[in-house]
């Protein structure tokens, strides 16, 4: 313990407190193993007493080398990485990536297939944030909520699976499309978790919103101001819940949107109360555009038959030769992308996902690289818990909603 103090005091002693350096304040090493700090997260802690003095995210132990991976692959091939990007928003990241390689390749993708990424979009959103729930309930040891989270996540999981026949890892959206259509018994499950949902966020409502105690634990906590939220380029609902209208669905609509009719929840206080009440409220606003993509779900193909792109349909491989040469060649060889470079974000759960990818005439990316909102959210950390007790600094990194996939790529 004394050399780990030794060699995080001479790593990080620009950023502690004299004080620090003397011995008049303690410095604790919370994570990389703690539970609160939701992954492979290191916080170095300089304490007086309980209170918070400074805070210094140490990334970097999840070693995952997700972008490196991606350029060793071709487009079609490098599309499986993305999924285990940000774990908890797969269906997320694969439209981002394959918006980028469209936009590349400029490569169409039929009404019908950007329908229904919405609703997966939106049904992702929705499991991401009840993951996010229900362990943010539980840090606050709130263990009813993180049970009823799970319940409701395990239908949207079925959903996946249904799709797919994944869970998680789905890779269910391809560039030019979807890898199939949905089955017959798509739309009933989904309508089916739409007439179900809104009850249980009551739930969740009901022994959340006003619970004395949460109050106590989240009104005032972490106060983040709108300034510092730009300056350190926060997005997603920590930015909204300080007051900034921005959602790109809204401000650079994408796979549609714009036909949508929905709202941005978006608060002013800035504390970890907020940011709360903008994910439940996210929540709810999912559902209505589930909702309306649903009921104006356009008949059709599901894939570009840009054929220099997108593989054949699977039904043909069996009848058609020229099919399963075009099937082997795309697999094997790739395709090649022009010289050039192209940015593409979505609004993911957590904020503004973006992939720049470059390709160099080749089968293989050039580059490519995410701005993932996690990365940037928790930068924000060391100014919103200086003054508060370490048990809110628990509560207030439970609010930021990190991914440690999304971070250490």
């Amino acid at each position: 313990m004394a050399q780990l103090e030794e060699v995080s005091i001479e790593k990080f002693k620009h950023l502690v407190s004299e004080r620090a350096l003397t011995g008049e304040t303690m410095l604790l090493n919370m994570g990389p193993q703690h539970p609160s700090t939701h992954g492979v997260l290191r916080l170095l802690l300089e304490l007086d007493g309980e209170t918070v003095v400074n805070c210094i995210p140490d990334i970097g132990y999840l070693h995952t080398g997700i972008e490196k991976n991606m350029e060793a692959k071709t487009y079609l091939k490098a599309e499986v990485m993305s999924d285990r990007l940000d774990y908890m928003n797969n269906l997320g990241n694969n439209l981002a990536y394959c918006m980028a390689v469209e936009k590349l390749v400029e490569l169409d993708v039929p009404e019908r297939a950007q329908a229904i990424r919405v609703i997966l979009a939106e049904l992702e959103r929705i499991n991401s944030h009840l993951v996010w729930l229900a362990a943010f309930g539980l840090d606050l040891a709130a263990m009813s909520v993180f049970l009823y989270c799970f319940r409701e996540r395990e239908i949207i999981l079925d959903i996946k699976e249904l799709i797919s026949g994944q869970r998680m890892m789905t890779t269910y959206i391809r560039p030019g499309g979807l890898w199939r259509d949905v089955p017959v018994e798509f739309e009933t499950a989904v309508r089916a978790f739409l007439k179900m949902f809104p009850k249980r966020v009551d739930e969740y409502e009901a022994l959340m919103t006003r619970n004395p105690i949460f109050l106590d634990r989240l009104v005032g906590i972490g106060i983040l101001d709108p300034a510092t939220a730009l300056q350190h380029g926060v997005t997603g609902p920590m930015l909204r819940a300080s007051g900034v209208n921005w959602d790109l669905r809204k401000v650079r609509p994408y796979t549609g949107y714009e036909q949508y009719d929905f709202n941005v929840p978006v608060r002013s206080e800035g504390d970890t109360y907020a940011r709360y009440i903008v994910r439940i409220e996210e929540m709810r606003e999912s559902l209505k555009i589930i909702e309306q993509a649903l009921n104006k779900l356009p008949l059709g193909p599901v894939r570009s038959d840009n054929r220099k792109f997108v593989p054949p349909p699977r039904s043909e491989l069996g009848v058609s030769m020229e099919a399963l040469i075009h099937h082997f060649k795309l697999w094997t060889e790739g395709f090649p992308a022009p010289d050039g470079s192209v940015y593409q974000a979505v609004e993911s759960p957590r904020g503004e996902l973006g992939v720049l990818l470059a390709g160099d005439g080749g089968a293989k990316p050039r580059r490519c690289h995410w701005r993932t909102p996690s990365f940037d959210n928790l930068s924000v950390l060391p100014k919103i818990v200086k003054g508060h007790l370490v048990a809110d600094l628990v509560a207030i990194l439970a609010a930021v909603d990190i991914v440690l996939g999304d971070i250490d790529r």
